[in-house]
């Protein structure tokens, strides 16, 4: 038994085992119907039945659900900076993270695209909890991040995920997704927690630090949605942290979180890789001599590129212009696409309630207000 068997994808040996378990599983069939309306339910059936890895489970199958995803709830997905990467290296991409199941199927998607190597990613256990997501997950090359854990538990998981990681880049030529924080971010405000960065170094063998992080070519990701499906799902969770009270979540709420995020309206989408961060290593190398400053110092080098490069939508200045009183940015958008941001407003947020109205138009404006820090980045 492998010492990773517990957090794990599939091996591609065990991929057809795990297909015809859940074949005509009632969420497969309705994902394979919406993926091909127009195929007889046997054809798929057989055709799952008859797949034995999970590159063909995610190139045959999964790719098509995607695009359905884009044509039903966007506007369509734009990429940049794609072509800089090598299409056979194995690289560590940090994200930005807004949805917990597109996010990395869209980066996926796009990776597929340009002949580059695609993503394990990490997952949290507690999104699949009811065991056709777990199949799911472990289909699609997800590895399970373990929540809950005492202190002592934690420790041990995270060197493990923290070897997993180093297997998968620097052994198994695998690239890996991981979000740059625990859970996705609520407020607008992308930043690389320290505990992320602090995980993937336990596995370090490098004497010097900065050394280990070059080796797993770190490629920080921002990717942007115009409309978030599900911004008006996080209000309650914003509204409890301001009023100083413990949310707790309702027993269903990641897996309608999960959908509506999937199903929901999001208009454009962006994607944007950044370049390899070779030199800032160099330099923060250089500059501390202290670990801990150092994983200050690469948070931040991360940060500088999923933030700059942030693709910034109409909705954004709105948001913006709208808390703050301004018209500011009033000619980066139409009165037609104010007024629809307006409606939107009106529609899924309490406008008696403050918080939930501060909260919502933060979560769009914060995004101006972060990327406005950079010269000539807005």
């Amino acid at each position: 038994m492998s010492k990773f068997d517990n957090i794990r994808p599939f091996y591609d040996v065990e991929v057809n085992e795990a297909l015809c378990k859940v074949a005509e599983h009632p969420m497969m069939k309705a994902m394979m119907s919406f993926s091909f309306p127009e195929l007889d339910e046997k054809v798929w059936v057989e055709q799952l039945k008859r797949t034995h890895s999970i590159r063909d489970f995610q190139c045959n199958f999964i790719y098509h659900a995607l695009m359905k995803v884009l044509e039903n709830s966007s506007d369509g997905l734009t990429t940049s900076g794609f072509e800089k990467l090598d299409k056979h290296t194995p690289y560590l991409y940090i994200s930005n993270h807004r949805d917990i199941i597109l996010d990395t199927s869209l980066l996926n998607a796009c990776l597929f695209d340009n002949g580059l190597v695609m993503t394990a990613s990490a997952i949290g256990d507690n999104l699949i909890k009811k065991s056709f997501l777990n199949i799911l997950a472990k289909l699609n090359r997800n590895f399970l991040v373990q929540r809950g854990l005492s202190p002592r538990e934690l420790l041990q998981s995270s060197k493990l995920m923290s070897e997993y990681i180093g297997q998968l880049i620097l052994r198994e030529n695998r690239s890996v997704w991981i979000a740059q924080r625990e859970g996705r971010t609520k407020d607008g405000n992308d930043s690389t927690h320290p505990g992320v960065l602090k995980m993937l170094s336990m596995a370090s063998e490098e004497k010097v630090l900065m050394d280990h992080f070059k080796k797993l070519k770190i490629v920080p990701v921002s990717i942007s949605y115009e409309y978030d499906p599900t911004d008006a799902l996080k209000m309650p969770q914003l509204v409890a942290k301001a009023n100083d009270e413990i949310y707790v979540k309702d027993e269903n709420e990641d897996f309608m979180t999960l959908l509506k995020g999937i199903m929901g309206q999001k208009k454009r989408i962006h994607i944007h890789v950044g370049d390899v961060l070779d030199k800032e290593l160099d330099e923060i190398k250089i500059e501390f001599d202290n670990s801990n400053k150092q994983i200050q110092a690469l948070a931040q080098a991360i940060d500088d590129s999923i933030l700059n490069s942030y693709k910034l939508w109409p909705t954004n200045y709105i948001a913006y212009d709208i808390l703050n009183n301004t018209t500011k940015y009033s000619h980066l958008y139409t009165e037609k696409e104010k007024s629809l941001f307006e409606r939107r407003l009106e529609i899924r947020i309490d406008e008696n309630n403050p918080v939930e109205m501060q909260g919502f138009l933060a979560m769009y404006a914060n995004p101006v207000v972060n990327k406005s820090k950079y010269e000539n980045a807005i």
